[in-house]
């Protein structure tokens, strides 16, 4: 039952963190305009993401535009993208094969060792799908770092983090956890000793006198 209300809680973390992923993925806020220096206007709040690039004003009014080209965007959020429709396909993957494997269900057989390996199997998928997710952000976050500290950089064009990129770790995170538990499911083989037990060779020795008398 402990194993089993492990496979459970693993998979609803799994099943929460693709959530995450799949919303901070498709959020504009992943980086906003940063506040900062001695002319500070409020009037119009920037935001960028994976996808679009957005223009809160203090109207209350968003405008929002999608990036036209992809060949256009620098080399690094391509790859954020990339890793991170990886990430939520791969994730997707391993839920569906945990799913397969887990204690509660019946589409994956009734033999319980075929099973834990199944459910092992996918918590490793998941562990993969949540790394690249976590390499995407981390990635991004480097990015935004490097271009705020650096002295070149204009004053009204420097970004800090947004809520989306705060999303989508804490789903990566979930993922990762959610997988760990179900990798960590599989129960171990009984181990057979090569030597008999005292009891039995007792017995066998007892037989063996009776024979003689």
């Amino acid at each position: 039952m402990a194993n089993s209300g492990i496979q459970l809680l693993g998979f609803f973390m799994s099943l929460i963190g693709i959530v995450g992923l799949i919303v901070g993925t498709i959020l504009p806020q992943w980086k906003m305009s940063a506040y900062i220096g001695d002319n500070i206007i409020t009037a119009v709040a920037m935001y960028q993401g994976l996808w679009m690039s957005c223009a809160f004003h203090s109207t209350g009014q968003l405008q929002c535009k999608i990036y036209d080209s992809i060949l256009q965007l620098d080399s690094s959020l391509q790859a954020t993208r990339a890793l991170m429709i990886v990430g939520i396909i791969v994730s997707i993957a391993g839920l569906g094969v945990s799913c397969m494997g887990m204690k509660c269900t019946t589409c994956g057989g009734t033999e319980k060792l075929r099973k834990s390996r199944i459910a092992m199997t996918g918590g490793i998928i998941l562990l993969v799908g949540g790394l690249c997710a976590i390499v995407a952000c981390s990635w991004f976050a480097h990015n935004v770092i490097r271009a705020f500290y650096n002295p070149y950089t204009p004053v009204n064009t420097k970004f800090e983090f947004g809520a989306a990129i705060f999303i989508a770790w804490g789903g990566s995170l979930l993922d990762v956890l959610g997988g760990a538990m179900l990798a960590a499911s599989c129960p171990r083989k009984k181990q057979v000793s090569k030597y008999p037990s005292t009891g039995s060779s007792r017995s066998a020795a007892q037989s063996s006198t009776k024979e003689y008398v």
